[in-house]
């Protein structure tokens, strides 16, 4: 009698190591996402998580996206963000500065190589401005609730010490988890270190969550209700979206069998709907938080006009009023265009087509496919993008509907998160698939 998936799995004593790995290199994550930043005011950020307003709702979205690490200002407060937001910025460059097209295009390998170097030394100065901006805005957000400050900057005499150990701690906590990420990714699941890495953190609040709304006595039930409805829901359309293709008729060229050619062969070439994935909305986060790291260093100038337009901004981008959500929504939709636009002409599907000799039927090899794809993945990303839109305002929409949803924390996990979380398992299962397959099990494990 056959072995269930779930008993091979453990009995193969590669997958099993390779298993044991990642989840040893996550607990010592979770571990070090509960050391304190240096000199950081525990008492003012559990007063700001807790007054609600604009900074408390600004708090609690990073507090859920970093596992917690923020409410406890952990030197793992920014996660792997920095490194993200890096590789970002290097994808987008790419297509603008020529020279950098160009070593991509020569050398494929060697360019990834290059861009792996430059994306970890890139996300060093970004972890440092991040630290700093996001220390500035907690601070102001405590001065404008009368608290003491959280973290105290200074730029002069004995507070330079102070300030720079900080700022290095936060750093290294970043790097330290983007490293671990790194041991996963070659010694544990392959390819799925950083994506484990936010996985945990956002999985670890969900006992947290779940407490909150069963001390909620009043909205118990109804929370704990909608809480299901919304996250099966959510689940089920992620799952739906994400795995929609567009499968586009390719026909390959005959092979020579002896004097003779093979008949051509038809394929296809799948278009996702979401070709972009997460990106978009992380991206879009970052550029909304940015005018609010800006504001928070003109938040201590003298001119009173000035120091009011700063606070303005910072109350504006801290995703507090309705008009924020409404501009969130259409940068993400804008941004998931843009990204994926980016990253479909880099992959240049005309030329390696042509390359192979396989032609789209009716197009002619070379631009013309590369301009016919362009158009057809332009009208199947625009439900993508819309999807990615409403999955990132989805908890303001939640709140708009059934108001007791603020305040009871019915949201298990952000949409934004959800989205995280079910790509992540769905890639590890098919991993862990994949890996049982090459150790000759040939039943599928995602239906066990």
């Amino acid at each position: 009698m056959k072995r269930s998936a779930w008993r091979y799995l453990w009995s193969a004593q590669d997958i099993r190591r390779k298993l044991l790995i990642t989840l040893l290199l996550l607990v010592i994550y979770r571990f070090a996402a509960h050391v304190p930043v240096p000199g950081a005011n525990l008492d003012s950020i559990k007063a700001v998580l807790g007054g609600g307003g604009a900074g408390a709702t600004l708090f609690n979205i990073l507090d859920l996206l970093s596992g917690g690490t923020v409410s406890s200002f952990s030197v793992l407060a920014m996660g792997v963000y920095p490194y993200i937001t890096a590789q970002i910025i290097l994808q987008l460059l790419v297509p603008i500065i020529p020279a950098l097209q160009k070593r991509m295009e020569e050398d494929p390998r060697e360019g990834q190589k290059w861009m792996e170097k430059w994306t970890y030394i890139l996300a060093v100065p970004m972890a440092a401005l991040q630290a700093v901006g996001q220390i500035n805005i907690f601070n102001n957000l405590a001065a404008q609730a009368q608290l003491p400050p959280i973290l105290t900057l200074g730029w002069s005499g004995v507070q330079l010490i102070p300030t720079l150990s900080v700022i290095f701690s936060m750093t290294a906590g970043t790097m330290f988890a983007i490293w671990l990420g790194e041991l996963i990714s070659e010694y544990g699941i392959r390819n799925q270190g950083l994506s484990l890495i936010i996985f945990a953190g956002i999985v670890s609040r969900i006992p947290a969550t779940i407490q909150g709304i069963l001390v909620d006595e009043q909205n118990r039930w109804p929370a704990l209700a909608l809480m299901l409805v919304v996250t099966v829901l959510t689940v089920f359309v992620i799952v739906f979206v994400q795995q929609g293709r567009r499968n586009i008729p390719v026909m390959y060229p005959g092979r020579r069998v002896g004097r003779g050619m093979s008949m051509p062969v038809k394929g296809t070439l799948p278009l996702m709907v979401n070709m972009a994935g997460m990106i978009p909305l992380i991206f879009a986060q970052s550029f909304l938080t940015f005018p609010a790291i800006v504001a928070g260093f003109i938040t201590g100038v003298k001119a009173e006009w000035l120091r009011q337009a700063a606070i303005a901004v910072q109350n504006f981008f801290s995703g507090q009023g309705n008009p924020y959500w409404v501009l969130y929504f259409f940068t993400v939709v804008l941004f998931s265009f843009f990204y994926t636009d980016v990253l479909f002409s880099q992959q240049n599907y005309g030329e390696n087509l042509k390359r192979v000799g396989a032609q789209i039927p009716g197009v002619a090899r070379g631009a013309p496919t590369q301009r016919y794809l362009t158009r057809v993945l332009r009208r199947i990303t625009l439900p993508g993008a819309l999807f990615l839109g409403v999955i990132a305002i989805l908890p303001w929409l939640v709140g708009l509907i059934f108001p007791f949803a603020r305040s009871s924390g019915a949201m298990l996990i952000t949409s934004s998160g959800m989205l995280i979380v079910v790509g992540v398992v769905r890639d590890t299962f098919f991993n862990i698939e994949a890996e049982l397959k090459l150790h000759g099990y040939d039943e599928s494990f995602l239906v066990r």
